[in-house]
């Protein structure tokens, strides 16, 4: 049972970083477009923008999702590294459990904010609700949700083949 969760768990972060790198992709392609479309051709077009922006909130909470899981999120750990370590154990559980609080949040006031402003419609985009540029955040909460649930549960997983970025060295495990 573990291993199905886990593997499923890495295809989950695989996706939040393919997600995170096609947004920053074809936001890196949108705005240059944006930029000619204004000073060379005379004709800005008002979708780059908020494009762009949409793509970036795209980006930020599914990169946030795949970054907690690879253990590179930001953290402050001047405090408990000068602990002992049965007290630096317990707040590791505490700290998990507050990240799983702020996901909740991030998934209840997200639906919420989705669900208010559905029926209005970007200026900029009218075919497209406002709702929907605001469903990375509930999105992104549950990922990260996910993710803590897997850190607080069955440990730390940044060390896993699918999340490390080192090259592999033995033909044992390449093939």
């Amino acid at each position: 049972m573990k291993n199905t969760i886990l593997r499923f768990n890495d295809a989950l972060y695989r996706l939040c970083i393919g997600i995170a790198g096609l947004s920053m992709l074809t936001m890196s392609l949108i705005i240059p477009w944006g930029i000619f479309a204004r000073y060379v051709l005379g004709s800005g077009s008002s979708w780059p923008e908020p494009t762009a922006i949409l793509l970036m909130v795209v980006f930020t909470f599914f990169g946030a999702a795949a970054s907690y899981r690879a253990g590179a999120h930001m953290a402050v750990n001047m405090a408990t590294e000068r602990m002992p370590v049965a007290l630096r154990s317990a707040l590791a559980v505490l700290v998990q459990i507050l990240m799983a609080v702020v996901c909740l949040f991030m998934i209840v006031k997200g639906m919420k904010l989705c669900m208010t402003t559905w029926n209005q419609f970007l200026g900029e985009m009218p075919s497209l609700r406002v709702g929907i540029s605001y469903l990375p955040i509930p999105l992104g909460g549950v990922l990260t949700l996910i993710f803590v649930l897997e850190k607080l549960f069955l440990g730390d997983q940044s060390h896993r083949r699918a999340v490390s970025y080192e090259v592999i060295e033995s033909s044992e495990e390449a093939a």
